[in-house]
């Protein structure tokens, strides 16, 4: 289904980019599903669990997080869980279609020890299972990606959450540069990139833009592409900001489809807020992969039931698990 290579560019100007986004509404989808058909099956939707195996006191301040130990947002600490409850997790996820499953720590950084050990035993026991393994555990050195690509992870999400001008707004203990050179040890490691950001933070079209330019202009564009909507966490310094609007996250959608043709564009956080009419404006986008499951780390997700009813009317379908040839253990 992919088309040549010649359809990538890594030289995206913030002017094309608002270019593409300010297009009369009809003839941005039509050129975003366009582009969606070349490279994908436009009926298919990817389906991914993210499960929390370490939760809170996390050191860094990042504006919309309740997991920050900044903030009060009465979020239950626990430390990283045991391997029999994430394997449960995983299995349960697998049986209800998910084809990835993705374990987020809350840490600035990993640090080499019991814990990162902990989360290579998690990796190798996921896989096993025959799912693909993603992780988000903070910034990452190089060795330490080495080490999560070798115990079996396929892709590392770390988030550049807003344009390079907007993000010290959000975040104070960390740098973009920071985040970049995260993506390049994971890069370097032969791990897959999941990287995308938040809308809703108060910033504005540019910023959103900006977000994706720095994506699109990757020496590698990331495999997958989350685009989260803002949730207001009582407590957080981000709880009072306003609503985004509807159709301008569509547009968002559309055109990350189009400056980014070969990855998923993930409808993550903020489904819950989502009309139905809204996902599937966005399917029409080029959003082909979603977050399932009940919570997404901390804040609460959409069912199951409810997102397989949503494809039935809509004629589309979940992608089924290919048989992967990992030898399951006993």
């Amino acid at each position: 289904m992919h088309n040549d290579a010649q359809d990538i560019r890594s030289n995206w100007t913030a002017d094309e980019a608002m270019a593409l986004y300010s297009q009369p509404f009809p003839d941005l989808l039509f050129k975003a599903q366009t582009a969606h058909r070349k490279n994908f099956d436009p009926l298919e939707v990817q389906r991914s669990t993210l499960l929390s195996v370490k939760t809170g006191g996390c050191p860094e301040d990042c504006a919309y997080c309740p997991q920050s130990a900044h903030y009060k947002t009465g979020v239950e600490r626990h430390g990283v869980l045991p391997p029999e409850i994430v394997r449960a997790k995983a299995e349960k996820a697998k049986e209800s279609g998910s084809t990835r499953f993705c374990m987020g720590a809350a840490w600035r950084e990993v640090k080499d020890g019991k814990d990162f050990d902990a989360i290579l035993g998690l990796v190798k026991e996921v896989k096993s299972i025959g799912l693909e393994v993603c992780c988000t555990l903070g910034m990452l050195t190089e060795s330490q990606a080495q080490r999560l690509k070798e115990a079996g992870c396929y892709a590392y999400n770390h988030n550049l959450d807003t344009s390079p001008e907007y993000y010290g707004e959000i975040i104070s203990t960390r740098t973009y540069e920071d985040r970049l050179r995260t993506l390049e040890n994971v890069r370097n490691a032969g791990m897959t990139v999941c990287c995308g950001g938040i809308v809703g933070m108060g910033e504005g079209v540019k910023d959103r833009l900006g977000l994706l330019v720095q994506l699109a202009n990757q020496p590698q564009q990331p495999e997958s592409v989350p685009l989260n909507m803002l949730v207001k966490v009582e407590g957080t310094p981000l709880s009072k900001e306003g609503e985004v609007d509807p159709l301008a996250f569509v547009r968002l959608v559309a055109t990350a489809r189009l400056m980014m043709p070969r990855s998923m564009v993930r409808l993550s956080a903020g489904r819950m807020e989502m009309s139905d009419e809204m996902q599937a404006l966005c399917f029409v986008a080029g959003a082909n992969s979603i977050f399932a499951g009940e919570k997404l780390l901390t804040t609460p997700n959409p069912g199951e039931d409810h997102d397989n009813e949503l494809m039935t009317r809509l004629g589309m379908h979940f992608r089924e698990i290919k048989e992967c040839s990992v030898p399951v253990a006993a």
